[in-house]
């Protein structure tokens, strides 16, 4: 069959791998048969509910299963589904279910108490509630997802979406004002499992870890791609790194996908414990920079692996990889674009950048989203026509990311910083990755965030954030040592301030960097 929706991901395995393991938790495996009767089981319910194409569904759910289950039987339907991260407060819940007008709401037990007992809870219509028995359910709304999968399938299902049409809300975290509402069209979900499975060389026979959240387009992608080509996704609820390990070994876990501080983390932990992982075939960054040191660790924690470093953004999705055979040659680069996408470095007053000018990354293709819920003012900022471009490509509009990169002689893209995460000291343009990446280089601290600091004299002064190792000779005086010896001195901090244990993280599990400033600068 054709593959044009999400829910097509799905269906498309009927024919030859009805019976192939789709999804695996913990001890409980599922076939894409089984899989399949399960999300109709959930379309119907939702269907009786009086669903509509375009209706916003909510999924509050830890990773599971059933998180899964719900999000393909949503698509069924043309609804559009919200995948909201478990760990996000029930402010932030509420704030979104307000924003995009979600009236029915899957979640579990112990987020259902904080709900029906908040001003969320008159908003709501249905409230489907996983983990618990129908006598413990005191309000008509509550329904046990024990009883919605006994539901007889007594109607016919309407006819479902096409490529265009809403699929998905992605949230950002908020980390910049109130979360944002990135849309997403089933056209675009599906042709980022193209383009990406294209590159990753995915087949049936890969194994791929969900380690990352489903409300993080970047681990939405590992389910679509494997779904795309007859796969599995081993979910992985519990992000310890032992258990990690665990999980790969044990499930003989063939692509891995992770951001820099779990990387981080996670090489660290190799080379302590001398663990080897020799199933992986391949394994996958996105959402920030690695840094040096560990890059270049990175081939002997993962011998015989192929290491690709991405880029991209949730406005759409992924803009460039850097394909493995290049990964020693270009160690830390973004790369080039995916398969299907054109990108370009764009400077606002000359136009495009030739190798080595420094100039902000636009991208065109079809992975583009429809912008922001309900903000199109804010979506008229970010995705328009470029007038550098016009020669080029006409009043087609593009993506303005937001974050300066260069080209080198070769036509690889390196990340230089966000534009508005410049630090300008003296008139001299300091790039807060590259503070943070001499300090890395350290091996003093676990977790880093460059940022500027307003300065009568200067404009702004360089402070850093940190997390230090924990070790009886590092200290703030010792790592103080290190940059005035490894800095040019208009990068060297002015201070250093200590963060106990690890740094916040966002839903997609990379640093907070504006809880960590703010709270480092007594503002919140």
């Amino acid at each position: 069959m054709f593959t044009f929706t999400v829910y097509d991901l799905l269906a498309k395995n009927l024919a030859q791998n009805a019976h192939h393991p789709a999804l695996i938790c913990g001890e409980v495996e599922i076939s894409y048969l089984v899989l399949e009767q399960q999300v109709e089981k959930v379309a119907h319910f939702l269907h009786q509910q009086g669903v509509q194409r375009g209706d916003r569904i909510g999924i509050y759910l830890p990773k599971s299963i059933e998180e899964i289950i719900v999000t393909f039987a949503i698509a069924r339907l043309g609804a559009v589904f919200v995948n909201i991260h478990y760990q996000w407060t029930l402010r932030q819940l509420t704030y979104i279910v307000q924003d995009c007008g979600i009236t029915i709401l899957f979640t579990d037990k112990y987020k259902a108490d904080q709900i029906v007992n908040s001003v969320l809870w008159e908003q709501l219509d249905c409230l489907v509630v996983k983990d618990i028995e129908d006598k413990g359910l005191a309000h008509s709304k509550l329904i046990s997802w024990s009883n919605l999968l006994l539901s007889p399938n007594s109607l016919v299902l309407p006819s479902g979406p096409i490529d265009v049409d809403l699929a998905a809300l992605f949230y950002t975290s908020g980390s910049t004002g109130s979360p944002k509402g990135v849309m997403l069209t089933h056209y675009n979900i599906v042709q980022s499992a193209r383009s990406v499975a294209s590159y990753l060389n995915n087949t049936p026979a890969d194994r791929v870890l969900g380690l990352l959240s489903m409300s993080f387009d970047y681990g939405m992608n590992q389910v679509t791609t494997m779904f795309l080509v007859g796969g599995t996704v081993v979910l992985q609820p519990v992000v310890m790194l032992a258990e990690i390990v665990k999980t790969v070994r044990t499930h003989h876990i063939t692509g891995l996908a992770a951001v820099p501080p779990t990387w981080i983390q996670l090489v660290r932990y190799l080379q302590e414990t001398n663990i080897t992982l020799p199933s992986l075939r391949y394994i996958t960054n996105s959402g920030g920079k690695i840094p040096q040191t560990i890059l270049q660790t990175m081939p002997q924690a993962f011998p015989d692996v192929d290491i690709y470093l991405m880029y991209g953004l949730t406005e759409a999705f992924r803009s460039t990889y850097l394909p493995s055979t290049r990964f020693h040659e270009k160690m830390g680069a973004i790369g080039k674009a995916i398969p299907n996408t054109e990108v370009y470095v764009v400077d606002p007053q000359k136009g495009l950048c030739s190798p080595g000018e420094p100039g902000e990354l636009l991208h065109r293709g079809s992975l583009i989203s429809l912008g922001y819920w309900g903000q199109p003012e804010l979506t008229q900022e970010k995705i328009k026509v470029s007038e550098h471009l016009k020669q080029l490509i006409g009043n087609e509009k593009v993506l303005f990311s937001g974050d300066l990169v260069k080209q080198d002689e070769d036509g690889i893209l390196w990340f230089i910083s966000r534009m508005d995460a410049l630090i300008k000291s003296n008139s001299i343009r300091i790039s807060p990755t590259e503070v943070e990446d001499i300090v890395y280089e350290s091996e003093m601290v676990n977790d880093a965030i460059a940022f500027g600091v307003e300065d009568e004299l200067l404009g702004q002064i360089v402070h850093i954030a940190v997390s230090l190792v924990e070790n009886p000779i590092i200290n703030i005086q010792a790592l103080a040592n290190y940059c005035r010896q490894n800095m040019p001195g208009y990068m060297i901090p002015r201070e250093i301030h200590c963060w106990k244990g690890l740094m916040p993280r966002t839903a997609s599990d990379k640093i907070d960097r504006p809880r960590v400033i703010n709270t480092c600068l007594g503002q919140s």
